[in-house]
């Protein structure tokens, strides 16, 4: 495969956000939103993923964090979008079950084309530290989106919001990296009876 990378700027009234990936990292990690907890799940994206990950995003976090969180899920959504290219000889589908404590999540995820996200996780308070853990979903939904991808996340069980969300995006970051290798015996193909995905 070549080179998987690719950068995505959105710029609107609300925000202005920068991403770069590259698929075929090691997990190296710079991120600058000014939302400390969401930084801390991306990382956890980039380290269980292997993905090369480069976020910068200001938004008017002064309403609250809606607007950054959501355009930041749009816009790394993209980008992956236009890393992955035409999919050929990708294995297309990932899942993984992470646990963390008395948590336990599944995410499955299929680039498949077609965007939906089944998002099934509660959290035992509204909050972790300052941030609306409610986003998180918004964040989820902006991506599936504009990755054109269909996601299944499911949080299985747990008393502590914090590890709920940790293994929500351990699980995500791992679900993608088993969809976007390279499957050696669907070399040059892509994964579709269909031929396009």
């Amino acid at each position: 495969m070549s080179a998987r990378r690719a950068q995505v700027t959105r710029n609107t009234k609300e925000t202005q956000i920068s991403v770069e990936v590259n698929l075929d990292g090691s997990g190296a990690c710079t991120l600058a939103t000014g939302l400390p907890f969401l930084q801390h799940m991306l990382e956890q994206v980039a380290r269980h993923g292997l993905i090369d990950l480069r976020i910068e995003a200001k938004g008017d976090l002064e309403i609250d964090a809606h607007h950054t969180v959501e355009d930041i899920g749009i816009t790394l959504g993209q980008a992956v979008a236009k890393a992955v290219g035409d999919k050929a000889g990708i294995r297309r589908y990932g899942h993984a079950y992470v646990p963390l404590d008395e948590a336990l999540s599944r995410v499955v995820v299929d680039f498949s084309g077609r965007p939906g996200l089944e998002y099934h996780a509660d959290y035992p308070r509204a909050r972790v530290g300052e941030f609306d853990i409610d986003l998180l979903a918004e964040f989820f939904q902006g991506f599936a989106n504009h990755a054109m991808v269909t996601l299944h996340i499911d949080s299985l069980r747990g008393k502590n919001a914090h590890h709920v969300a940790e293994t929500v995006f351990k699980a995500f970051g791992r679900a993608l990296r088993m969809a976007l290798e390279a499957d050696p015996r669907m070399a040059g193909v892509v994964p579709s009876t269909k031929g396009s995905l």
